[in-house]
């Protein structure tokens, strides 16, 4: 027995988890038009994981264009969706305490091609996940099928393990050719998702921040940071959303937790002003001779 052993119920968690991810992910993108807004996209698909029993690992995130990952609708968002855009929708469903992780984008532009990337890389890495093959191997498999088709793979982004109320863990999964890396073992669960662009390879944090998590345990003083603790507490260090807590003191206890070490934010993930970026994103776990894809 090794340390990633996984029970019957567990994997079940995994499996029920994917399978509802799947269909959310799926009607997800098929909300994303034209002039629609972000945040009814983003706000009818958190109300219908809870709808189905489960919980929200994480914000839905909505990235556009040269935007990577971490952005999601803040209260109020007045922002639509253009024609020409590239969208990221990334979600997470949590099923007694058991996450699936997937994403997918798309394209209201002439981008089928960088779509197409990060999907063939995808599923040349889902190809290849056994016991014994290592990490390193992934990446540079996934990295050739995005430069065959003459874009760059973001080489600061990687899939991550996953575990009981953890999002990311061990292994990671480069997206880049790496020597050596984790080797996969039976009963390992994670996300692998390749990122390609137009742009520089490279991502940066925008100023735009709309997402934190708990670090740290530290007393707050003012009543209103104890009551917005206490309902972060409920989260298990998950990600939220600024949005889900608003209220006329949330912003300022929100910073206030981040200055003392109690929370931290995850700034928006960008390249180059007036790149593209696609994402695709899958949850495995790993079986005696190959794996359990739960959201495909």
């Amino acid at each position: 027995m090794t340390k990633y052993t996984l029970d019957d119920e567990v994997v079940d968690a995994y499996v029920e988890a994917g399978r509802l991810a799947k269909k959310r992910l799926e009607i997800a993108a098929s909300m994303v038009k034209p002039d629609a807004l972000i945040l009814d996209v983003v706000e009818s698909t958190e109300q219908a994981i809870r709808d189905e029993g489960a919980e929200i690992a994480f914000p839905v995130n909505i990235s556009l264009n040269e935007a990577a990952a971490h952005d999601t609708a803040s209260f109020g968002d007045e922002r639509v969706f253009s024609k020409g855009d590239v969208v990221k929708v990334d979600l997470g469903v949590l099923i007694d305490g058991y996450i699936a992780d997937t994403a997918m984008t798309v394209d209201l532009g002439n981008h089928a091609k960088l779509v197409e990337a990060s999907r063939n890389a995808l599923n040349a890495a889902a190809a290849m996940v056994k016991p014994g093959v290592r990490t390193g191997e992934i990446g540079a498999a996934v990295q050739a099928e995005i430069e065959k088709l003459g874009f760059l793979p973001v080489s600061n982004l990687t899939g991550h393990g996953l575990g009981y109320y953890h999002l990311h863990g061990i292994p990671t999964f480069p997206n880049v050719a790496v020597s050596g890396g984790t080797v996969l073992e039976e009963g390992m669960t994670f996300a692998i998702e390749p990122f390609a662009t137009t742009g520089s390879g490279h991502v940066t944090g925008a100023p735009r921040t709309e997402i934190f998590s708990q670090i740290g345990r530290k007393p707050v003083r003012l009543p209103s940071a104890k009551a917005l603790l206490k309902t972060i507490e409920t989260r298990k260090t998950l990600p939220f959303s600024r949005r889900w807590y608003h209220d006329k003191n949330s912003e300022v206890n929100i910073v206030r937790m981040c200055n003392e070490g109690i929370l931290t934010d995850y700034p928006v993930l960008r390249d180059i002003q007036g790149s593209f970026v696609s994402q695709a994103e899958h949850t495995f776990i790993v079986t005696e001779d190959g794996c359990i894809i739960t959201t495909a």
